[in-house]
């Protein structure tokens, strides 16, 4: 009898056999396979666009939304916990934390099926204020490329489009190196009219926990959006 599949096999269907075998561990993560997976690391680099951005990233940064500092060299953690949310949905935590000077900053997310099961919704911040539909593919070399596609924000009877003008286009590459047995990562989120906005790229190591996982304080959010 063949085991549920997790949510990324779900939307890759048959392309997931195609991730390097270490890639395909990482997104096995889920309630069905009973673990949770740990990433430690560091970002190499932590960049921003120009200048106008820093508000954006700042107002953000307020509900664990993006990264409001530059910087290289930056521990990092993150934490990929599968959970049951407020509305019966199976949940797997994106949330990083990283360790910058004077104050650690979060950035989180909160995945889940969309209904059809054809995509990842991911739910960012503490309030999940904004959603994007998250489309994975398997590339040639065994990593794994995410590219963002239509973002909305909603907050109480609110729910709309997130026009082109404001919005911005996430495209994540994560890989294995066998060579230092880590995993690589680089983000980049542009805008169609003003250019880049903000990334990073670092390499982490990461280690599973089996069986069922109590999720500790404070790695769900304040708020969980049932609109998908």
């Amino acid at each position: 009898m063949t085991a549920p599949a997790s949510m990324f096999r779900t939307v890759m269907g048959d392309a997931f056999d195609r991730l390097h075998p270490q890639l395909q561990r990482r997104f096995s993560v889920g309630l069905a396979s009973g673990e949770a997976c740990t990433g430690r690391g560091v970002m190499h680099r932590v960049w921003h666009g120009q200048a106008f951005v820093k508000p954006f990233l700042a107002l953000g940064a307020t509900r664990n939304i993006l990264v409001p500092r530059a910087g290289r060299n930056i521990p990092f953690v993150i934490e990929n916990v599968p959970y049951t949310d407020t509305f019966g949905r199976e949940t797997v935590s994106f949330v990083r934390t990283f360790d910058l000077p004077g104050r650690p900053r979060r950035f989180d997310a909160q995945m889940v099926l969309s209904p059809k099961g054809d995509r990842i919704l991911d739910y960012l911040g503490t309030h999940q204020h904004l959603a994007s539909e998250l489309h994975f593919a398997a590339e040639p070399d065994g990593s794994l490329l995410v590219r963002s596609g239509e973002h909305r924000f909603r907050e109480g009877p609110v729910d709309v489009r997130v026009p082109e003008l404001v919005g911005a286009a996430a495209e994540v590459r994560e890989s294995y190196d066998d060579t230092t047995g880590r995993f690589r990562i680089q983000v980049r989120v542009t805008n169609r009219w003003f250019g880049p906005l903000f990334g990073y790229e670092g390499s982490f190591t990461a280690s599973y926990t089996p069986g069922a996982r109590p999720v500790r304080p404070g790695l769900r959010p304040v708020r969980e959006e049932v609109r998908a």
